[in-house]
């Protein structure tokens, strides 16, 4: 006689690791939905961004953005034509929907073809594509582009440019709805529910990871366990809101990778390989991050005494003329502020959400660059150099280095800290 199987019994390590692999996706599913709500969304056609606009999270306002979801199928390919740009930082960076990227054109990474005509295909297709177009396979049916054209000192130039990106589907091409997921916010991050609708969140994309095998077994492995009893389920649910997801909250802000100065970053973005777990802290903090050959992120939510930021106080950031952010890249740097726990900007009269490398910001007598942060101008900090918070609400600052020395990484540098005036 044959004995039945024990039920498997997940460990709490194996429903935090589940769960921190699957909110990846879920992150992109909540994106595509949002831009998906927008005036004139279409897949396959690009939205050109108004200057000084991006609705999601850390946008970045030193660029002239534009944006599209590419849809392909088995016998249809689109075209992605990039303009020929020099003189001045840009990129066409396309992801995947875990958030990997897929590949950036440009003058760096493919010096052979930095513009020209490039026909995006669905993995093991061969549709027809036009002489000339060169073929560029996605990891699904379904991608995100985000192109980004350096202002300089010539915004009217970059916002030209910005309209020479086109994209042209060959043919009528069948788009797949993104799977239906609970309506989430970055302040009440899903529970339990994360386990529901598996098996279409899973069948929705492909991912390159390494770890997708194991991970999405093991996720079914969950969901099987959640579904034998609505104890069970209540028990897993509580354990994901109460424990799980504020202690990954708290993991992505200081301890996800090196912390130097109260700053979290310099870790490799974009691709990932196994780690699937940094992939789901950049999806949470600044989705659609890029790789670190194009761009490091710093991200700070604490000052230098260690306590959260606060919008209500005055904060100092302060450079050495020996260590000034334009010191460590190649491209250009920034800092913008967001609130905290949704990442976005931060309305204020100035619409100042930023300083770069172009802002007209005053350095001191000994060449040193200080930047204020408060409700208010910082006293003892030049108004130009002030980057406004707002009182009760909290902040983080994203520091962006694009394309970044070789020291950049790993620990190797970090902005200085926030200082809190008495």
């Amino acid at each position: 006689m044959t004995e039945s199987p024990t039920h498997w019994t997940p460990t709490d390590d194996d429903i935090r690791q589940a769960y921190i692999y699957l909110l990846a996706r879920f992150l992109v599913i909540r994106q595509e939905n949002t831009d998906r709500a927008a005036d004139g969304f279409a897949y396959n056609r690009i939205r050109y961004n108004p200057l000084g606009s991006a609705d999601f999270v850390n946008p970045n306002f030193d660029v002239a953005y534009l944006e599209a979801w590419f849809a392909v199928d088995d016998d249809t390919a689109v075209l992605l034509d990039v303009p020929a740009i020099t003189g001045r930082y840009y990129t066409a960076q396309v992801l995947d929907e875990w958030g990997e990227v897929v590949f950036n054109i440009n003058d760096r990474t493919t010096p052979s073809k930095p513009h020209g005509t490039f026909a995006l295909v669905k993995p093991g297709t061969f549709p027809p594509i036009p002489d000339g177009a060169t073929r560029l396979e996605l990891h699904s049916a379904k991608a995100k582009m985000l192109a980004r054209i350096e202002l300089a000192d010539d915004p009217d130039g970059a916002v030209a440019l910005q309209h020479e990106f086109t994209a042209t589907p060959l043919g009528d091409v069948t788009v797949a709805a993104p799977p239906d997921i609970p309506a989430f916010g970055n302040a009440d991050l899903l529970g339990a529910d994360i386990f529901d609708n598996l098996d279409a969140v899973l069948a929705s994309a492909s991912d390159v990871s390494p770890a997708a095998f194991r991970m999405q077994i093991l996720a079914r492995s969950v969901a099987d366990h959640l579904a034998t009893d609505p104890a069970v389920r209540a028990r897993v649910d509580t354990f994901l809101r109460t424990s799980v997801v504020p202690e990954f909250k708290e993991f992505a802000l200081t301890k996800s990778t090196p912390y130097v100065n109260r700053w979290v970053g310099g870790m490799a973005s974009g691709n990932y390989g196994a780690d699937y777990t940094t992939r789901t802290v950049v999806d949470l903090l600044g989705i659609w991050a890029n790789t670190s050959e194009e761009v490091i992120y710093f991200n700070t939510s604490h000052g230098a005494d260690g306590g959260p930021l606060d919008g209500g106080k005055s904060y100092t950031l302060h450079f050495p003329a020996d260590d000034l952010p334009s010191s460590v890249v190649d491209g250009y740097w920034s800092v913008i502020l967001v609130s905290v726990p949704d990442f976005r900007v931060i309305p204020n009269a100035l619409h100042r959400y930023n300083i770069n490398d172009h802002s007209p910001v005053t350095y001191g007598a000994d060449g040193s660059l200080t930047l204020g942060v408060g409700p208010n101008p910082v006293p003892g900090v030049p108004e130009s150099n002030w980057l406004p918070s707002a009182p009760d609400t909290p902040f983080s600052l994203t520091f962006r280095c694009y394309v970044p020395k070789s020291f950049v990484g790993n620990g190797g540098w970090a902005p200085p800290p926030l200082t809190e005036l008495a």
